[in-house]
């Protein structure tokens, strides 16, 4: 009995093990054998939460690059802590999601669930990427199954044209499923999940075309590689103004007809002088709306003497971005902005470079809300973020979900990071790095604009909105 009860323990750490270095990483080639451990001990609700709980603290291993918080105003003694309770938590939910899942699981593998073991694993699979659809729009950072898939396997992630991330999650959790079944038989039933292995790298090969393009825009990037944690002093701010006129002229010898900066670039009441505004400007920045701030994507024209306000972000980050009553002292939060009031869920902007589906940073993960903004006339995407203190294996993975984005519309998509990622990710998901992560430069990026809507589009178009 103590020999059984220790391989099953085995298998949901090594499964979980598996499943938090997959994304970004090896995707579905750890995965799935991760899956499948997880289907070995599916009915057993503490070793489930336990893979769950390993999976998320190892693949968001970057929240403890929170730490120091000093700059913040977070006293010393509680940085360390209040980084590391970040991260227990975002393990703690995952491990409370695989514990409720395992409870279903033994219902649905029990004689009175009455449907055989597969139907269990198919209404446990759509329930799982249900679960994830909703997290997209959660005020999580939520890497699912679907985004785990990228950069290692853009041919399956094709299958997102018709599935979208949602369906890729649905077929890695039932490849899992097959997988554990093939190894308790002995290896009895290997050649039809191969067949289905092939046959879906195949038809997502064939869906990866991207749609016809109907124009061109020639955008320039600048990717500024300020340290958070200094962005906010007097000198820096200096700098950045400097730098900014500097970038604009760059930009402007580039022969582009706008240039991008990240998010938060511009502070409150910015304003240009005339003669440092050579092309107009779209930047991450931020605005006051009744008495309350907003981070936002503006647009600065050379003729306009304010920026004018395309879009506000909707998803803002507990603690860092959006603030509950704290005590005194804690009226900051967990970024340099303080408290933030969120805008309009529609991720939408009709632009003059043309209709455009933006995410502010982390709103990257929703594809849902990309989707409907594709499906409302999106002809590219923009993506603009500052993902400065964390280390390069967030940026692995905010790339990898941009190239899902960009397969899942069939839209080109353009990232602009304060650090990086910045880079041009083609409608096929190819991406074309811009500049490297960490420096400072500015470059150009031909974007192809598209008007035909993939499948997965029309139906998130037909959805009820949020």
């Amino acid at each position: 009995m103590g020999d059984v009860r220790s391989q099953v323990l085995l298998r949901g750490l090594l499964g979980g093990v598996l499943a938090g270095a997959a994304p970004a990483f090896a995707g579905p080639l750890l995965m799935v054998p991760a899956l499948a451990l997880l289907w070995s001990v599916a009915t057993r609700p503490r070793v489930s939460a336990l893979w769950g709980l390993l999976a998320v603290l190892i693949s968001h291993r970057w929240l403890l690059a929170l730490h120091p918080l000093t700059w913040m105003g977070i006293p010393a003694s509680l940085s360390l802590p209040i980084a590391v309770g970040v991260w227990l938590i975002c393990g703690g939910a995952a491990a409370l999601l695989l514990l409720l899942w395992s409870a279903l699981a033994r219902w649905c593998f029990s004689s009175q669930f009455g449907s055989g073991p597969a139907a269990g694993a198919v209404l446990l699979s759509v329930l799982w990427a249900a679960a994830e659809l909703l997290l997209e729009g959660s005020p999580l950072f939520w890497i699912g199954l679907g985004g785990s898939v990228l950069p290692l396997d853009r041919p399956l992630a094709g299958l997102a044209r018709w599935l979208g991330s949602g369906g890729l999650a649905v077929l890695q959790l039932l490849w899992g499923w097959g997988l554990w079944q093939v190894a308790r038989r002995g290896g009895q039933g290997w050649p039809l999940w191969v067949v289905s292995l092939v046959l879906a790298h195949g038809l997502g090969a064939q869906l990866l075309a991207a749609p016809d393009a109907t124009g061109m825009l020639r955008l320039g990037v600048w990717q500024p590689a300020i340290p958070t944690r200094e962005k906010f002093t007097p000198e820096r701010q200096q700098q950045v103004r400097q730098q900014l006129a500097e970038s604009l002229q760059a930009a402007e010898s580039l022969g582009v007809e706008a240039l991008v900066a990240p998010e938060g670039t511009l502070p409150s009441h910015w304003s240009p002088p005339e003669d440092e505004l050579p092309l107009p400007l779209l930047s991450g920045g931020f605005r006051w709306v009744r008495g309350q701030q907003r981070s936002s994507l503006l647009l600065a024209r050379p003729e306009q003497p304010r920026p004018q306000p395309l879009l506000d972000k909707h998803r803002l980050v507990p603690l860092g971005e959006w603030l509950p009553p704290l005590p005194p002292g804690f009226t900051q939060g967990l970024s340099a902005v303080g408290g933030l009031e969120a805008g309009a869920s529609s991720r939408y902007s009709g632009t003059e470079f043309g209709p455009v589906g933006v995410a502010i940073c982390y709103e990257l993960s929703n594809g849902r809300a990309l989707a409907a903004a594709t499906a409302a006339g999106a002809e590219w995407l923009l993506t603009i973020a500052n993902l400065d203190p964390y280390p390069e294996q967030l940026q692995r993975q905010f790339l990898a979900l941009a190239q899902l984005r960009a397969i899942e519309s069939g839209r080109d998509l353009l990232s602009v990071g304060n650090t990086g990622p910045t880079a041009l990710v083609r409608a096929d998901g190819v991406v074309q790095r811009l500049l490297p992560s960490g420096e400072a430069g500015v470059a150009s990026a031909d974007l192809h604009r598209r008007t035909r809507k993939p499948a997965y589009v029309q139906l998130m178009g037909q959805a009820p909105s949020r």
